[in-house]
């Protein structure tokens, strides 16, 4: 397998990132500034609304970044895509239609588009390969979320064969790890397993009622092996092609809230809502070009849930802190 590469970009280039505030964001951002990186473009939504596209344009013209990590997105688990697929659909169309073009037009050289794998078919061949894209229907759960994703890839990849802005597709699977949040009504399946469990020990629950089933099975990545695959495939030779990101192995979400519950120290029953929906069934990357690519996820599930425990409840003591002074 060939070596991970570094990330070559000259220090004081500007690097324009959306949704330096996000998770995803908030890792780049803190990681490229810990190496010496001194001129980067991270706007707030206060200061800049990436759904207007006179706003980011303007923007875009008078900063004139050089590269380009295109971060920001809606985003929200299973119950947040089901109430609010409208919000899902238009305003990540909007966001990714002004970013991208704004980049085109100012002559960005280089852009990073995050994608999601939501973007392959419900019941297409596990693992998912690049090649699955397109091949059948969504997952209507978030459906939304997933086309806007697809359109905005392929207005990535139309941008590179017309005008030669080079763009880079990582599609990473589930996204967890540091800077998450743990608001039950947004956040996403691992962070919010670690609440209901870790809580349910503070409160000495007898037992925690989860949605579904627990047999879909989902794919998970830390944060910060998602910033070491963003600049690595920012180095690399990918000539506009999506890439899978994610260390290619799956658990079901009985045998992940197995493992919280476990490392959370509850010892109650875990109950399932059958009336609740699993979305997709699998959700498994096949991660070979990204190997290909020369990079591989450092962080092991087992690991990565221990660090979210922590993290977790460290906000907590965080919270009881600022109460008590209060």
């Amino acid at each position: 397998m060939p070596k991970e590469k570094g990330f070559s970009v000259r220090q004081e280039d500007p690097i324009w990132i959306t949704g330096a505030a996000g998770m995803v964001g908030k890792a780049l951002a803190g990681h490229l500034r810990a190496k010496g990186y001194t001129n980067l473009l991270t706007p707030t939504r206060r200061e800049l609304d990436l759904c207007s596209a006179d706003a980011v344009h303007d923007y875009v013209a008078q900063h004139r970044p050089r590269h380009a990590f295109l971060l920001a997105a809606k985003v929200g688990g299973i119950a947040a895509n089901v109430s609010d697929p409208v919000g899902f659909l238009d305003e990540n169309m909007r966001l990714v239609v002004n970013q991208l073009s704004a980049c085109a037009k100012a002559g960005v050289e280089k852009v990073l588009l995050l994608g999601s794998t939501c973007i392959y078919p419900r019941e297409c061949a596990q693992p998912m390969t690049e090649e699955s894209l397109l091949t059948g229907p969504l997952e209507p759960t978030n459906e939304g979320y997933a086309l806007a994703k697809i359109a905005g890839l392929r207005l990535a990849q139309s941008y590179q064969k017309q005008m030669g802005m080079q763009c880079v597709l990582p599609m990473p699977c589930n996204i967890y790890g540091t800077g998450d949040h743990f608001d039950l009504s947004r956040c996403h399946v691992l962070s919010a397993l670690v609440k209901r469990f870790c809580d349910a020990v503070d409160q000495e629950a007898e037992s925690v009622t989860l949605w579904g089933t627990g047999s879909a099975k989902r794919e998970f990545i830390h944060v910060e092996d998602v910033v070491r695959g963003m600049l690595h495939l920012f180095d690399a030779e990918t000539e506009g092609q999506i890439i899978n990101l994610g260390p290619g192995n799956d658990v079901s979400i009985s045998e992940l809230a197995g493992m919280i519950a476990e490392q959370a120290g509850f010892k109650g029953k875990t109950l399932w809502d059958t009336s609740r929906p699993d979305g997709m069934p699998r959700k498994c990357t096949d991660n070979a070009r990204l190997k290909e690519l020369g990079f591989e996820p450092r962080i092991s599930l087992n690991d990565g849930i221990a660090r979210t425990i922590q993290e977790y409840r460290q906000t907590l003591n965080n919270d009881s802190y600022t109460a008590n002074a209060a």
